[in-house]
């Protein structure tokens, strides 16, 4: 399957990668479009993906009650794939919204040819998770 690669420059912390990672990423990664109110992520639950946000914005209800607002090239979901294994948070479309998504086990796949996107997702996930 697989997006167009020059969709992963909407998103800042994939547009920063090197070009044969931004390549091989976009290989794995799958549209998903949601309507408003649905859910993205549900708090406790398994975290089998992260998504990147293209269009829309989100809100994240995390467990200790506080809440963010995601929007176009934020991401959500990389605390559970690579760091807790559970969902810390739930994330619910506000409006209309156009992801991309990375399975984890699409992740796993291509992990070796990924190294800066692992360690940036690994950085912005310890950032969130000490907010």
């Amino acid at each position: 399957m697989g997006v167009d690669a020059n969709r992963l420059a909407a998103v800042p912390i994939l547009a920063e990668l090197p070009e044969p990672e931004r390549d091989e990423l976009a290989t794995a990664l799958k549209e998903v479009q949601l309507d408003a109110g649905r859910n993205v992520i549900t708090l406790d639950a398994y975290g089998t993906a992260v998504y990147f946000i293209e269009q829309g914005e989100a809100e994240v209800l995390a467990e200790d009650g506080s809440t963010y607002t995601r929007g176009p090239g934020d991401a959500v979901g990389e605390i559970a794939m690579l760091l807790t294994g559970q969902r810390t948070a739930s994330v619910v479309a506000r409006t209309p919204m156009r992801l991309l998504s990375l399975s984890g086990q699409d992740f796993e796949r291509i992990r070796p040819r990924v190294p800066e996107l692992e360690g940036s997702l690994r950085r912005l996930g310890l950032e969130r998770a000490g907010q």
